[in-house]
């Protein structure tokens, strides 16, 4: 877990988000959207720590009690839906998890925040169930809902604030390849370029041997073309051409 300022990127939604911790306009149900490792829950961790930080500011402060039960993954009032089926989550998985939980006061914060990742793999049953709830919720209830495809959850997408994903600027994913993971300069800059915004992503890559290595074969491609003769040529694709899903 990690607070609003260990974030990189999304301004915007980090933004929106402090404002209504600021000005007490907390919705009871969001759906942040964006693609696989974009940040959605380190961005629902830092939401969910600062509206139970003992501090009341608009950032966690990482030191009260919440704070520190909240970073151990301890936090009574902080819950993170599971579901038992890889590819859906049922009626009974937030049947048991959120709506009869629901009614139960919170243990200690303010609020009792639920956390659904993979929200896309809830059934039409599942949605169906959570919509009651979010429609008449208790007042200190938050749900949060994560997804990479906020189009699948169309029966609840109107009773919720969606905050949706936008790309890191390339520059900022480089910085924090060289300040994070140390990488040298030509090497941030070209992991930056694949990863398309997404921190998540470039993290892979820069721990990636295996793309350090088919990215190296590709340029050695590109780099000595000229001087291959056809059948080393056409050698080099076919290897490429295996992992053309990759490249």
């Amino acid at each position: 877990m990690a607070g609003f300022k260990d974030i990189i990127g999304h301004e915007q939604i980090i933004e929106h988000l402090q404002n209504a911790i600021g000005m007490d306009k907390v919705s009871h149900a969001y759906i942040i959207n964006g693609p696989d490792k974009s940040g959605k829950m380190m961005l629902a961790e830092a939401f969910a720590m600062a509206l139970q930080c003992e501090k009341h500011g608009t950032d966690p402060c990482m030191e009260c009690d919440s704070c520190k039960r909240a970073l151990s993954k301890n936090h009574p009032d902080i819950i993170t839906i599971t579901h038992e089926k890889p590819n859906s989550i049922g009626i009974e998985d937030i049947r048991i998890q959120l709506i009869d939980d629901v009614s139960i006061k919170p243990y200690t914060g303010p609020y009792k925040i639920y956390i659904l990742n993979e929200a896309e793999k809830l059934t039409l049953q599942a949605q169906n169930a959570l919509l009651k709830t979010i429609e008449e919720p208790p007042a200190y209830a938050v749900m949060l809902l994560l997804t990479s495809n906020a189009d699948s959850l169309l029966p609840i997408s109107s009773r919720c604030v969606t905050l949706n994903l936008r790309p890191v600027k390339e520059s900022d994913v480089k910085e924090y390849l060289m300040e994070h993971m140390h990488l040298p300069d030509y090497q941030a800059q070209i992991d930056a370029a694949f990863a398309q915004g997404n921190i998540g992503k470039a993290k892979q890559i820069a721990e990636s041997t295996e793309f350090a290595e088919m990215a190296e074969r590709a340029f050695r491609l590109l780099r000595k073309s000229n001087e291959l003769e056809l059948y080393e040529l056409v050698e080099m694709i076919k290897e490429l051409t295996a992992e053309k899903q990759n490249i």
